[in-house]
């Protein structure tokens, strides 16, 4: 019995000979229960992130509140980088990556702060929540092997009719035009945002996480900082709900969060680690209500309901995750590839026979 030893242009099944497409790389793998948890912990995390803002939008403008927030943050990841020991030069190579990424985080985060100026911060803290979402299509396109399987896009689909739920919750009379800019100023931020973990999870194994982060938080203060003293005239107050809202932004979201965010996404699939964040609503429900005295309303908890249940569901292992399909289609190997086989000499005999 020959057996031929195949790398890595294709996998080749040693039963049935077929050849399957690449599987997903080894970084973006099927989250397991234990990550699933600590993804949970951190989307609890980042459900104050609404309130936070709103709470510190009272006390500084938006683009000021967003460059203290990227100086806070930068020191927790430069505390980080110095504890893992790395490596922080830019190389040449890296110059474009990092730039599109500090880019695309300096127009998100403003999206997100302007929104959060106009609506409330109930609204914000769902809005923001359609990130996931925007992921998972996304990924179906830019993220080999993660793909939009019909269970998964049905539980998307609930959670995000329980999105539309709690919105609906905030609607009414009181509604007015400032409230309806807040809330499309936040959806677009929750694309963007989206967008953004993407494109971290296409450069995983590339760049370290931490330069990645850094390179956020010093195009955000060199974008932020002199475009808030060109058109916020407003005046410095510091004070102690000021100083818990920048840390609460800078140290906890913007340096603990973003780290443990990028770490889940460079090694889970990131559709399964942005429906885990669908949970966000329900714990901006419960601190909304705790910290800014809002109602608990039949909506919200329908919605909450929904918005877990559709998180469930999309986040339910099919067969397809496990296991390649058996009734494949041959594709053609490529140049350097050989096949896994198995010869049996008494098939080679009958042949020349």
């Amino acid at each position: 019995m020959a057996i031929g030893i195949a790398f890595p242009n294709a996998l080749t099944a040693p039963i049935c000979g077929c050849t399957f497409p690449a599987m997903p790389p080894p970084q973006h793998r099927s989250i397991t229960p234990r990550a699933g948890a600590f993804a949970i912990f951190v989307s609890a995390l980042w459900s104050g992130n609404s309130i936070a803002i709103k709470s510190g939008l009272e006390y500084a403008p938006p683009l000021r509140l967003g460059w203290y927030r990227f100086l806070t943050g930068a020191v927790v990841i430069v505390i980080w980088a110095i504890y893992t020991r790395a490596d922080l030069r830019v190389r040449r190579r890296e110059f474009r990556i990092l730039t599109i990424l500090g880019l695309l985080f300096c127009v998100q985060l403003a999206f997100m702060n302007l929104g959060l100026k106009y609506t409330t911060a109930g609204h914000g803290a769902v809005l923001s929540v359609t990130f996931p979402i925007w992921m998972a299509i996304l990924a179906h396109f830019f993220i080999a092997g993660d793909r939009m399987v019909p269970s998964r896009l049905f539980g998307i689909l609930v959670a995000y009719a329980g999105v539309v739920v709690i919105s609906l919750d905030g609607l009414g009379g009181d509604a007015s035009g400032e409230v309806l800019l807040g809330d499309i100023l936040s959806i677009i931020g929750g694309f963007l945002l989206g967008a953004r973990l993407i494109y971290n999870a296409r450069q995983s194994g590339r760049i370290d996480p931490n330069k990645l982060l850094l390179a956020q938080a010093a195009f955000g203060a060199a974008v932020f900082i002199p475009a808030g003293l060109i058109f916020e005239g407003e005046p410095w107050i510091m004070n102690k709900e000021l100083a818990i809202s920048i840390f609460y932004q800078g140290a906890v979201i913007a340096g603990f969060g973003f780290i443990s965010n990028l770490w889940l996404i460079q090694r889970y699939l990131p559709s399964q680690v942005g429906v885990l964040n669908l949970t966000q609503p329900v714990f901006g429900i419960i601190l909304a209500w705790l910290i800014l005295d809002e109602p608990l309303t039949n909506l919200l908890w329908a919605g909450a309901i929904l918005v877990t249940l559709g998180a469930g569901l999309a986040q339910r292992r099919t067969r397809r995750d496990k296991t390649p399909p058996r009734n494949c289609l041959r594709t053609t190997p490529g140049p350097t590839t050989q096949r896994i086989g198995i010869t049996d000499p008494n098939a080679s005999d009958e042949q020349s026979e």
